[in-house]
């Protein structure tokens, strides 16, 4: 019999366990089955809450930081370095799980700590800048960002005509290259854009929705008058609140499909071939896991070496057609071993390890 190799890359199953125990949970599930197998853990996200995590696991450092959260607390949170490449997250910095009490404040919110876990990077000699900016709370367009890195410019004032002055920003940022793991396409402003589109899913009233589109609108202007370029319906530049309009606007950074760019860091490639399956997951498998979200970026790039691939997850909304058309050779649930959802909350790494058995007993012979 020939000794299996299987490569473990799930994403966290969120409000359940993150990525690194997922995998742990299924390596376990895998050897009580198959004990001589090969395993490789390798956890993924996709840009958002997670990405620090999996940049660590991979063999990144954690460097601490006290930033400020969303509603401009202090919290503590890190980015993750090796050499001069930084992963920064946004969510972990100042995103709706740093909210305090879990309470929205959809006009008040502040990407401030974004900038400041990015101006510490680069204080540590960092030029190559990774962002996830998934799971943002705020709407402000980057402008407490932009001002954390040394921007002149008032970003609790854009009820007005907005001066910017960017002659103060950080002098590395002209040496350094940024690139923002980013899977929406809105433009800054307008019936697509980050007010109108996701800052009701952040808290915001209609009336609300109206008022930050408007100061959106005013800081494009502004950041027009000072860039010489308008970018404001540049696809992205609506994402995190309008985050990806000030990187791209005024810090020339690149936007790329989050997992696609966490694969290519965490060395995906490199670890794929050879293996005789893929595990991968998330803890909701549904429509929105086929717009780009981390198993089926997994799923595609296995699919170029042709190695199957198997998904995992707390619950899959998806058809068996769905399955097979992401590029699953099967997808299975924890509800599938447990129908009470709240053991599978309470429990996840019990039945992730049942789970990873049962995979290895019907894929791995």
């Amino acid at each position: 019999m020939t000794t299996p190799r299987v490569l473990v890359a799930p994403d966290k199953f969120k409000g359940s366990l993150p990525a690194h125990e997922v995998a742990r949970a299924l390596a376990t599930g895998l050897r009580r089955v198959r004990p001589e197998a090969v395993v490789d853990v390798l956890p993924v996200a996709d840009g958002g809450d997670g990405t620090l995590d999996a940049a660590v696991a991979s063999g990144f450092e954690r460097v601490p930081v006290v930033a400020s959260g969303p509603t401009g607390e202090p919290v503590a949170t890190a980015y993750a370095r090796r050499g001069t490449t930084a992963v920064v997250e946004m969510a972990d910095a100042c995103g709706l799980a740093r909210l305090p009490g879990g309470v929205p404040a959809p006009t008040t919110a502040t990407s401030r700590g974004l900038g400041e876990v990015v101006a510490a990077a680069l204080d540590a000699g960092c030029r190559d800048l990774v962002i996830g900016i998934g799971g943002s709370a705020s709407t402000d367009g980057g402008v407490g960002m932009l001002a954390a890195l040394g921007a002149a410019v008032d970003p609790h004032d854009l009820s007005s005509d907005v001066h910017l002055d960017l002659s103060g920003l950080h002098p590395a940022l002209a040496q350094s290259r940024i690139v923002v793991a980013c899977d929406v396409d809105n433009p800054l402003t307008g019936p697509e854009g980050a007010a109108a589109v996701y800052a009701p899913q952040k808290g915001a009233t209609p009336e609300q929705v109206a008022l930050l589109d408007a100061r959106l609108v005013r800081w494009a202007d502004a950041v027009a008058a000072a860039t010489g370029t308008d970018r404001r319906d540049q696809p992205g530049a609506g994402a995190a609140g309008g985050v990806g309009f000030g990187l791209v606007a005024v810090l020339g950074a690149e936007l790329r499909p989050g997992i696609d760019l966490m694969l290519d860091l965490l060395g995906f490639a490199d670890r794929v071939p050879g293996a005789d399956l893929v595990i991968t997951g998330e803890g909701s498998l549904d429509e929105q896991s086929l717009r780009g979200k981390a198993p089926v970026g997994v799923a595609t790039a296995a699919a170029r070496v042709g190695v199957p691939v198997v998904a995992v997850c707390g619950r899959s909304l998806l058809t068996a057609d769905q399955v097979a058309a992401a590029g699953f050779a099967g997808a299975h649930a924890l509800t599938d071993l447990e129908p009470d959802v709240d053991v599978c909350l309470r429990e996840p790494d019990r039945l992730l390890t049942d789970l990873g058995a049962l995979v290895a007993r019907r894929y791995l012979g």
